[in-house]
C-alpha cells in the first residue's frame, strides 16, 4: 500500500513538473518539449510492440520525404523512414540475440531466398571495402540493411500471424499511397493536368514521376487482391475509391515504363490464369522473335524513323515514343547511361566501382556522340536506370550474377508454388505477390530505386510474405501439394 502511495505521488508529481516546465518554455516561444510524450511513446512502442512500429513504417513509406539539403555522410536519407528503419534494425538484432527463441525456427530455416538475401548482403558488403568511395558504399550498405533485416526477417515473423496481419500491412501501405496520389492528383489538377507539371506535382514524397509511376503500378495488384478478397461493404467501397484513383493516378503521372509495365504484368496474369504450358511459352516467344529476325531491316528503319516525343500528353504517342532512339532525349539519356555502366564494368569487372557510387563515377565515361540535352559533365543526373546494370558496373560480375539469381528464384519460386498450391487464399495471394513484383522488376529494365524506402519496403515485404507462406502458413493449412 505504501509503496503504490509512493508511486503515484512519484507519477502526479513528475506529470506536475512536466506541465510546469513546458509552460515556462512555450510562453518563451520554445516548443521542443512538446514532442517529449510523443517521444515516450515510440519508446515504449520499440520495446513493448514491435508490430505496431512495423505498420507505422510502412504506413510513413509513401509519405516520407528526402531530406537533399540536410546531408549525412554527403548523402540525403529518407523521413522519417530511415531514422525509424535504422532503430527498428537495432531493436530487432538485440532482440532477436537477446531471446534466442523469437526467431529460432527462421534462423535455422534453409530457405533458398534468405540464404540469396543474406549473399547480397555480404557481397556488397565485402565491394564496399573495395570502393572507389567508400562511404558512399558503406552508407548503400547499411541502408540496404535497414531495408532488407526488417522487411525481410522482421517481416516473415510479422506474416507468421496468418490472414489478419497481412491484410493489415496492405491496407496501411495502401491508404498512405491513396493519401500521396489524391495529393498529387489536386497539385496536378492546379496546373491543368499539364505533362510538364506532371515531373513535380508529386514533391516532397516522390523526387519524380517515374519513381511515383512505378509503386503505382505496384500498388495496384495489392489493391485488387484486397478488392477481391474483402468481405465487409465499407472495406470493398474504400477499395473500389481507391482502385480507381490509383488508376487515374498513374495514367496522369505520364510514366510510359510504368504503362508498359502494367500491360506486361496483365499478360503475365493471363498466363497464370488459363494455364498456358511451357511449350506453347516458347511458341509464343520464338515467333515474335523469328518475326523481328526477318524483318530487321524494315524494323530499323521505323524505328529510326520514329519521332514521337515522351513530353506529349497524348497517351498513344507517349507509348510509341517508347522506341524513339533518334531524337527522344529521355530514351537517349538512358543508352547513354547504360553504355556508361557496361564502361564501368569493363574498367572494373571483378568488385566494380563500389556500391552506390555510380552517379559519382560515370561522368568521365560518357562518349560526346552519346551525350543529349538533359547529359551532364558532373555526372550529377541520377544512376544507371537499371535495376540489372547498376549492380553491374557498382558490384562488378559476383554482384550482377548474385542479383540475377535473386530475382530469377523469387519468380521461380512463387511461379512453382501458385502452380501446385490447392490452398485458394494463398494461391491468389500469392498471385498477387508474382503481379506486383512483375511490375516493379520489368519497370527496373528502364529505372532503378530499389535504393529507396519507396520500392524496398513493399519490394522486400512482398518477398518476406511469400517466404512465410511457403514455410509457415501453407504447412499449418495442410492443403497443398507443393
Amino acid at each position: 500500500m505504501i509503496a503504490e502511495f509512493l508511486s503515484k505521488r512519484i507519477s502526479y508529481g513528475l506529470m506536475f513538473l512536466f506541465i510546469l516546465l513546458n509552460s515556462i518554455l512555450l510562453y518563451n516561444d520554445i516548443y521542443y518539449l512538446l514532442a517529449f510524450p510523443l517521444i515516450i511513446l515510440i519508446i515504449y512502442l520499440f520495446i513493448f510492440s514491435l508490430d505496431i512500429v512495423f505498420l507505422v513504417i510502412v504506413f510513413c513509406t509513401p509519405l516520407s520525404f528526402n531530406f537533399e539539403n540536410l546531408d549525412l555522410l554527403g548523402i540525403g536519407f529518407y523521413f522519417p523512414t530511415e531514422p525509424l528503419l535504422l532503430i527498428f534494425t537495432t531493436v530487432f538484432i538485440f532482440k532477436s540475440l537477446h531471446k534466442r527463441s523469437f526467431n529460432k525456427d527462421l534462423l535455422h530455416y534453409k530457405d533458398p531466398l534468405i540464404i540469396i538475401v543474406i549473399v547480397q548482403l555480404i557481397w556488397i558488403f565485402t565491394s564496399s571495402i573495395v570502393s572507389e568511395i567508400p562511404v558512399v558504399s558503406f552508407k548503400f550498405f547499411l541502408a540496404r540493411s535497414w531495408f532488407m533485416v526488417p522487411m525481410i526477417f522482421y517481416g516473415i515473423h510479422f506474416f507468421k500471424g496468418g490472414e489478419r496481419p497481412i491484410k493489415q500491412f496492405f491496407i496501411v501501405f495502401l491508404s498512405s499511397i491513396v493519401i500521396v496520389t489524391l495529393y498529387t492528383l489536386i497539385n496536378h489538377s492546379m496546373n491543368s493536368f499539364s505533362e510538364e507539371s506532371g515531373h513535380w506535382v508529386m514533391w516532397p514524397f516522390f523526387k519524380d514521376h517515374t519513381s511515383y509511376g512505378a509503386i503505382l503500378a505496384l500498388s495496384i495488384p495489392i489493391n485488387i487482391w484486397l478488392l477481391y478478397e474483402s468481405k465487409k461493404n465499407l472495406l470493398r467501397y474504400f477499395l473500389l475509391t481507391s482502385l480507381i484513383i490509383l488508376f487515374v493516378g498513374l495514367y496522369f503521372s505520364y510514366t510510359r515504363a510504368a504503362w508498359l509495365s502494367i500491360i506486361l504484368t496483365f499478360g503475365v496474369f493471363l498466363l497464370y490464369y488459363f494455364r498456358i504450358k511451357l511449350k506453347f511459352l516458347i511458341i509464343l516467344f520464338i515467333i515474335p522473335l523469328l518475326f523481328i529476325i526477318i524483318n530487321l531491316t524494315d524494323i530499323s528503319y521505323l524505328i529510326q524513323k520514329n519521332d514521337a516525343e515522351h513530353t506529349t500528353e497524348n497517351f498513344s504517342e507517349r507509348i510509341e515514343s517508347m522506341s524513339n532512339i533518334s531524337s527522344d532525349a529521355s530514351n537517349l539519356e538512358r543508352l547513354n547511361r547504360w553504355n556508361c555502366a557496361i564502361k564501368l564494368f569493363y574498367e572494373k569487372p571483378f568488385f566494380g566501382w563500389g556500391p552506390g557510387t555510380y552517379s559519382f563515377v560515370y561522368a568521365p565515361f560518357q562518349s560526346s556522340k552519346d551525350l543529349t540535352i538533359i547529359s551532364t559533365n558532373f555526372g550529377d543526373g541520377g544512376n544507371a536506370h537499371s535495376e540489372y546494370l547498376g549492380p553491374l558496373a557498382e558490384q562488378g560480375f559476383i554482384g550482377f550474377i548474385i542479383n540475377l539469381v535473386l530475382i530469377g528464384l523469387i519468380f521461380t519460386s512463387t511461379g512453382f508454388f501458385y502452380i501446385n498450391c490447392e490452398n485458394q487464399f494463398y494461391k491468389n495471394l500469392t498471385l498477387m505477390i508474382i503481379l506486383s513484383l512483375t511490375t516493379y522488376f520489368t519497370h527496373g529494365v528502364l529505372n532503378n530505386y530499389l535504393d529507396t524506402d519507396k520500392a524496398a519496403i513493399p519490394v522486400w515485404g512482398l518477398v518476406a510474405l511469400f517466404v512465410a507462406i511457403k514455410t509457415y502458413l501453407i504447412s499449418n493449412s495442410e492443403q497443398t501439394t507443393y
